[in-house]
């Protein structure tokens, strides 16, 4: 599994069209071959940051995700609204258990 985990700061002005189209990305990605989960968490202290958190079955599922029409506008999208660089990493997962 590949979990990918980021965090992107926005204009506050870009707030609730952020969280529309958020919204939307998350329901059309969750909708693709080897997507288990893709969110966005408002951090509690910082209305306008937002943590990704995607699991993905595999690398060739999340190479398809890179390569749809909706990734691609979602990330022009979003580098629009950026108030600094985004902060996102890819782990690779062998093993989860539950806690």
């Amino acid at each position: 599994m590949i979990v990918i985990a980021g965090k992107a700061t926005i204009k506050p002005e870009k707030w609730d069209e952020a969280v529309q189209k958020a919204q939307q990305m998350s329901i059309t990605s969750e909708a693709e071959t080897g997507c288990r989960s893709y969110r966005f968490y408002v951090e509690p202290t910082d209305r306008n940051t937002f943590f990704i958190f995607e699991q993905w079955d595999n690398a060739e599922a999340l190479m398809q995700h890179f390569q749809s029409p909706h990734f691609q506008e979602f990330g022009v999208y979003l580098e629009s609204i950026l108030t600094n660089a985004m902060d996102i990493k890819r782990y690779e997962v062998s093993a989860v258990a539950t806690l």
